[in-house]
């Protein structure tokens, strides 16, 4: 079965995954910082599930923010694997509101963790997937780019780039055998630690007087976003951890390139359909079909 690596699997739709594809019956490498110690009680959870299951599920320490770290997992997993197959982009932070207050340098700093974490996973590990010449990509994105809601600024920003970052690294793998699937979760207002742990500008007091008029809207945000489900569904994260393992039980250049995980009735697989169709005509257009394509041995 495959090998996988998953980032942010301390919590939320990440140990969900984690949990899954091991009772699915992969080998799974979930990744965390601090394992040793802030995150020591989750770890421990993930390690008593592996020994009372028997799953081979493993624990290591990632922090995408650095590019040593990220290095060092990969190459972890495949001294302990010998193998890799599976990268899933999982680990971001949420933050909430208004864009004014928020200085370059907090954006920066999202983006630095919910975009170029990527992007320092991805260097980390394709040398490997590009000399096997296979392998798989999936991100965690979300359905944001599409439905761009106000008083999410920053967070909307840095997911727009991590959906664009793995759009324009996948024409450049795809010939060299490597897929990438991208599944877009809509909003879960439980079942993770998004919102409970929510950034906010460190000192927003004089820019939030200016949009006082606005505080009663972005105060009742989270409520609102509640507001979108359907009567009666249940909101719970696992539905993307579900569909994680359904996609990844596909044979491999048959998986979704978009899969949409989403309860709020958003039409954000009909804003997919039209991008995909100009974007894929502009590409041939360009005479780069290739590039649309997965390669298979």
């Amino acid at each position: 079965m495959s090998t996988v690596l998953i980032t942010g699997a301390a919590t939320g739709i990440g140990n969900l995954t984690a949990r899954a594809l091991a009772r699915a019956g992969y080998r799974v490498y979930a990744s965390m910082r601090a394992p040793g110690t802030r995150n020591a009680d989750r770890a421990a959870e993930l390690h008593a599930l592996a020994a009372a299951e028997r799953l081979d599920l493993h624990v290591i320490e990632l922090d995408v923010a650095s590019q040593e770290s990220a290095d060092r997992a990969v190459a972890a997993v495949l001294d302990d694997a010998g193998s890799l197959d599976v990268v899933i982009h999982n680990a971001g932070h949420l933050v909430t509101g208004y864009v004014e207050a928020f200085t370059a340098e907090e954006i920066a700093h999202l983006i630095d963790v919910n975009t170029l974490g990527v992007q320092r996973l991805n260097r980390a590990a394709l040398p490997h997937l590009r000399e096997q010449g296979t392998g798989t990509l999936l991100y965690v994105g979300s359905t944001i780019p599409v439905t761009t809601p106000p008083f999410l600024g920053p967070y909307v920003v840095s997911k727009a780039a991590m959906d664009a970052l793995a759009l324009v690294t996948s024409y450049e793998v795809a010939p060299l055998g490597i897929e990438t699937v991208i599944v877009m979760p809509g909003p879960f207002t439980e079942g993770t630690d998004h919102f409970p742990k929510a950034g906010r500008p460190a000192d927003s007091t004089g820019v939030n007087v200016a949009y006082r008029t606005l505080d009663p809207l972005a105060a009742r945000n989270e409520a609102a976003t509640e507001g979108l489900f359907t009567p009666g569904a249940q909101a719970d994260p696992v539905v993307v951890a579900t569909e994680i393992t359904r996609i990844l039980s596909l044979p491999f250049g048959d998986r979704p390139f978009r899969s949409v995980v989403d309860l709020t009735n958003s039409q954000v697989e009909q804003a997919n359909a039209a991008v995909l169709e100009a974007r894929s005509d502009f590409v041939r257009r360009m005479g780069f079909e290739q590039v649309l394509h997965v390669a298979r041995a």
